[in-house]
């Protein structure tokens, strides 16, 4: 069996994979800050999870991740600024609390691996993008049950790519495809409850509607940027997956729609590479269990 922990933003979450990949454990608890409070509650939640299938003991493999600047191999991790933490050693921290050496990486490359797990039944098949529109708009790329890291770890994260906009971004740079396609976007766009969106956009709501076709047309370059750098099929999951059928529909209209007039995208079938998942499934914490065992530098 294996253990996974999603150290994230607000909750940190551990749960416990059974031989054939069915999820036999979920525990959850607020996230803690600073290094400490982090590690503490970390270290905590996957107790309770090992508790469940018998101990430590039953564990063949612990893995864990969290946001910022995360370095599988060194098992660092450093820039989680939405947990108060500047660098922690996440990997030695966890083996001197649990007696096993975890294998740790970045939450969205960990979510890509939990993403494919759960799409394709654990049997991985040609190259997927996650595609995480959360609070910001952040992807990465599994091939064959492969995360692909690139330059700085950075092969798939699109979120920053500037699209035109005069939107401050948080990266420093302006109009970035974030500031139209996340969490953040729809916080500035949309004052009101964000489920009340596409119910107002439904009954016709002028404003709704605009800021539906802008999410839409967000990802809709999103799953474009992904798919002409080689995804096969590009799933989309976080914070705006909350209205998973409303947000697919609305997607898929504007992929359709481009494709009208572009021969070129009318090829790549855009609308059938796109799927939106569940936003309330462990899908970093599913990735997590499924980190490859660690090699130490």
């Amino acid at each position: 069996m294996r253990l996974g922990v999603d150290i994230g933003g607000t909750k940190t979450a551990a749960l416990v994979l059974d031989p054939v990949g069915e999820v036999v454990a979920h525990v959850t608890a607020a996230s803690g800050r600073g290094r400490d409070d982090v590690l503490a509650t970390a270290v905590g939640v996957a107790a309770r999870a090992a508790d469940v299938v018998g101990g430590w003991t039953a564990l063949r493999h612990v893995g864990v991740c969290m946001p910022g600047l995360v370095d599988p191999v060194t098992g660092w991790a450093r820039s989680a600024v939405h947990l108060d933490v500047d660098a922690l050693d996440l990997a030695g921290e966890v083996a001197a609390a649990t007696g096993h050496r975890p294998g740790v990486d970045n939450d969205v490359k960990a979510a890509a691996l939990g993403a494919v797990h759960v799409t394709h039944a654990g049997a991985p098949s040609g190259r997927t993008a996650y595609l995480n529109a959360g609070t910001g708009l952040a992807a990465a790329l599994v091939d064959e049950g492969r995360v692909l890291r690139g330059a700085g770890g950075a092969a798939g994260e699109i979120g920053h790519l500037p699209v035109g906009t005069e939107v401050p971004c948080s990266c420093g740079q302006r109009g970035c495809l974030e500031t139209i396609a996340s969490g953040s976007a729809l916080h500035r766009l949309w004052p009101r409850r964000p489920a009340e969106l596409f119910p107002a956009a439904a009954q016709g709501d002028p404003v709704a509607r605009d800021v539906v076709a802008t999410l839409a047309r967000g990802l809709g370059l999103a799953v474009q940027v992904l798919v002409t750098t080689g995804a096969d099929l590009v799933l989309v999951g976080g914070g705006l997956a909350r209205d998973r059928a409303e947000l697919e529909a609305a997607v898929r209209d504007e992929l359709v729609a481009h494709c009208r007039t572009s021969p070129f995208l009318a090829r790549l079938d855009l609308a059938a590479r796109v799927r939106v998942l569940d936003g309330a499934a462990p899908l970093a914490a599913i990735g997590a269990a499924l980190l490859p065992t660690p090699v130490t530098a």
